[in-house]
């Protein structure tokens, strides 16, 4: 276990190690095979959920894990680094849930969150649209009262798990204000949704990502998450939560192309020695690692301040950034240590670097991320010598 690792106790530690068995037993021989025929991992999550592994972050009234984010994100990481499909579903599959364990009534909480954190349920999170990505408050989906119902009505994009998902978080528009958007929890069966045929993507093929139409899709007022209106609000809050577990997932991927390039480089031998005792190879593996501590720390620290109470959203983001972008560049070098052996489908570093290149993408893209973090930064009292003299 990398000595970086935050685990508060004894229990936390257990709970590392029993994924990093899970992960090696059910998930990682089983990955190549579903990636290459873009398989959707069903069996996985109902393993992870017969373990109680999907639900950690929630309280353990309604059946989660009652855990800590810090202990949680590395959980994620774990997951990730056996499958990262099945990492992102499970980070998704999370994200879906806060709405309701966040906003929810406690009659909505007792009813519908222990099967969702315990996972008999697999979530999904509906906030893109075609032509509002990174401007959630431009979605033009609509959701109209009808009596005791709402009519939803539109198109959700980029959806992670559309089309095998339970249920399906919705953010919809249910007044022309721009941040008249309201939170909705729509069940897979219900009449009018359809989900396209899946995107045909560069990388993590065994998650299935569609775009979800609803087409008069009647949901019971009952089904709605929060107040009217308060959709905006939920849903920021849900991706800076969100954006913690991408990070972590694309540590985990990061950290799995490390493994196979280190040992790569220990065993392969050029001029007589193993590569790893050139200086070339050597100095790119150490900037590889530092790359990846670093990472984990990032979204150790900003998990430690969500758990805390305190205010996160900017390190949030600075964690995905870096996470993210270190994880591109370190399953790059990773193709790299392995020379054209690395370009090819016999390792599965090729296919690390493919996964990591949406992860800056999604769950807002890195440029928006630098936004939200220099937006944050101009909101600071005083400027560089108030901050040195302490108004932190």
């Amino acid at each position: 276990m990398p000595a970086n690792r935050l685990l508060p106790d004894s229990d936390a530690v257990d709970l590392i190690a029993l994924t990093r068995d899970i992960v090696a037993r059910e998930l990682t021989p089983v990955a190549a095979e579903h990636e290459e025929n873009g398989l959707f991992p069903r069996q996985a999550f109902a393993t992870l959920g017969q373990a109680g592994l999907l639900g950690l972050p929630y309280d353990e009234e309604f059946g989660g894990g009652g855990q800590s984010y810090e202990v949680y994100l590395q959980v994620v990481e774990e997951i990730a680094a056996g499958w990262a499909s099945v990492g992102v579903a499970t980070s998704v599959h999370t994200l879906s849930a806060f709405g309701l364990a966040s906003f929810g009534t406690p009659e909505q909480r007792e009813e519908l969150l222990p099967a969702i954190v315990g996972g008999e349920l697999l979530g999904a999170y509906c906030l893109s649209e075609p032509h509002a990505g990174s401007d959630p408050a431009a979605m033009t989906t609509r959701a109209i009262r009808d009596g005791g119902d709402y009519v939803l009505r539109g198109a959700k994009a980029w959806t992670t798990s559309g089309g095998n998902a339970d249920y399906y978080t919705v953010m919809a528009r249910t007044s022309d204000e721009r941040s008249g958007i309201s939170c909705f929890l729509v069940e897979a069966q219900s009449a009018g949704l359809t989900a396209d045929a899946p995107e045909r993507k560069m990388g993590l093929h065994g998650s299935s990502t569609a775009t979800m139409r609803f087409d008069d899709v009647r949901v019971p007022a009952s089904r709605r998450i929060g107040a009217e209106g308060e959709g905006l609000r939920i849903a920021l809050a849900s991706l800076d939560a969100g954006r913690l577990g991408i990070a972590a997932v694309a540590v985990g991927t990061a950290q799995a192309a490390l493994d196979v390039a280190l040992a790569y480089a220990k065993q392969r031998e050029a001029f007589g020695v193993p590569i790893i005792e050139h200086q070339g190879l050597s100095f790119l593996l150490a900037d590889m690692e530092a790359a990846v501590v670093s990472a984990r720390a990032s979204y150790l620290a900003a998990a430690r301040l969500k758990d805390a109470g305190r205010p996160y959203s900017r390190e949030a983001s600075i964690a995905k950034l870096i996470a993210t972008d270190n994880a591109m560049r370190v399953t790059t070098d990773a193709v790299q240590v392995l020379g054209g052996y690395g370009y090819t489908r016999d390792f599965p570093v090729e296919r690390y670097m493919r996964d990591a290149k949406v992860m800056q993408i999604f769950e807002g893209t890195n440029q928006i991320q630098r936004l939200v973090i220099s937006r944050g930064m101009a909101k600071e009292p005083g400027g560089a010598l108030a901050v040195a003299a302490g108004s932190r």
